[in-house]
């Protein structure tokens, strides 16, 4: 039997908000991660209008990313299909495209966008709408990825966490090039879902994976319930977050593996899946300046990561 392949890691730049590219092709590799997940740089989360991005540009990046042994993992878009006006949602679908042309000419896997929240109403004709728009979204993103050799990824974000609503847009899609980002924290966090239920709702589609910590009770750590909203620019990064993502929710994030979230048992039905995409931590650093520094959060994950991975797959071949 062949051996396993070892977990691929990555990280979301929300982690490292001040970081230039630079400081990701440096710290990345040395921290043991392959690859990053672009959400943001140097604070600037339109992608498109940094310097380092723009078409002359692009070759240069790639010889970068050559000699650093590094990939770009992903690109975290802030499009999203919750919007009402038809106006705007051909904005963002222009927007989603040029993503797309982005991560082609980056060698990325994946563009994510959000679907997010059901802005027309929770009552059943509300919902239809949005599903309607997002389903509609999804699509010509997909068919305009499919020959690039691009992924459109939806988070589990925003009412699209409660994972009955992502599989019915997906179910409805059903597009080769259409799939889903399993933020593996979400539904359970913010719905309660347990692990399984939700994995077999999304097994089908599940193309890359964020993975973070968080406890239900702040004091249990020592943590001021607060602690997002006092001094650091909480509260500005709150605004930004909502403005990029209404469907944004706060948690009481910890250092992956001292919190309550069960990774073992997400590692499990993964690796049972023959699961081989991206493990990305996503450090909410940006949106919660309350968080440990990169230079602490960063080289923590791996080592965690892979020990518990190691730790599942010995079990699994005991069996």
């Amino acid at each position: 039997m062949a051996s396993p392949q070892p977990l691929k890691l990555c990280f979301s730049t929300l982690a490292c908000p001040d970081w230039s590219w630079g400081d990701i092709l440096e710290y990345g590799p040395q921290f043991g991660y392959q690859g990053v997940e672009i959400r943001l740089l140097e604070r600037e989360t339109d992608l498109l209008v940094r310097p380092e991005f723009q078409p002359d540009q692009l070759a240069q990046r790639r010889v970068e990313l050559d000699a650093a042994k590094f990939q770009v993992a992903g690109l975290g878009s802030s499009v999203r299909f919750d919007y009402l006006d038809a106006d705007v949602r051909a904005q963002q679908l222009e927007i989603g495209k040029r993503y797309i042309d982005l991560a082609h000419q980056l060698r990325s896997r994946f563009v994510r966008v959000f679907g997010d929240v059901f802005t027309a109403g929770q009552d059943a004709p509300g919902r239809e709408r949005v599903l309607s728009q997002v389903v509609e979204g999804l699509t010509a993103l997909g068919h305009y990825a499919e020959p690039r050799g691009v992924l459109v990824l939806m988070e589990t974000h925003g009412d699209f966490a409660a994972t009955q609503w992502m599989q019915t847009v997906m179910e409805r899609v059903d597009h080769p090039a259409v799939g889903v980002l399993w933020d593996t924290h979400h539904p359970w966090r913010f719905y309660n879902e347990a692990l399984p239920e939700t994995f077999n709702r999304l097994r089908p589609w599940i193309r890359h994976t964020h993975w973070k910590d968080s406890v239900a009770d702040a004091a249990s750590v020592g943590m001021s319930a607060d602690a997002s909203s006092v001094g650091h620019g909480g509260a500005a990064a709150a605004a930004q977050a909502h403005s990029l993502m209404s469907g944004h929710k706060p948690a009481h994030y910890v250092l992956f593996g001292e919190g309550e979230f069960p990774a073992t048992d997400a590692l499990r039905l993964l690796d049972l899946a023959g699961y081989d995409g991206w493990y990305s931590l996503e450090w909410e650093l940006a949106w919660h300046p309350e968080l440990e520094q990169p230079l602490v959060a960063l080289p923590d994950f791996p080592r965690k990561l892979i020990a518990l991975g190691a730790a599942v797959r010995a079990g699994s071949a005991g069996r």
